[in-house]
């Protein structure tokens, strides 16, 4: 896996389970259900990987807007800023937002 995540690497765990690592009486699962890419704006800075992943997670434990570790069997761990945006009758959803230089781009920047 790359140093960042990127869109597409998501796409293809789509449905898939992301264990949270807290200090918690059970184990927290998220399940990823979403990946949005937003392609950059002509008066925007190009060269840019910007989008959005959701999870969906169960009502048994909320997760207060912050740094979480994930662990996924085919991506690894990696430290994503999770942020809830709903509370639905199928448990908590939350957003990740990336925004970052792509690797070649910052080459030639």
């Amino acid at each position: 896996m790359s140093e960042w995540q990127t869109a597409e690497e998501f796409r293809q765990h789509l449905n898939t389970v992301f264990n949270v690592q807290v200090d918690a009486p059970k184990p927290i699962d998220l399940t990823l259900v979403g990946v949005e890419s937003r392609p950059s704006e002509a008066h925007e800075e190009a060269g840019m990987e910007r989008f959005s992943v959701f999870f969906k997670g169960s009502h048994e434990f909320l997760l207060p807007q912050a740094m979480y570790r994930l662990v996924h069997p085919q991506m690894g761990e990696f430290d994503i800023f999770l942020v809830v945006i709903a509370n639905d009758s199928d448990g908590y959803r939350y957003e990740a937002v990336y925004n970052y230089y792509k690797p070649d781009a910052a080459k030639t920047n």
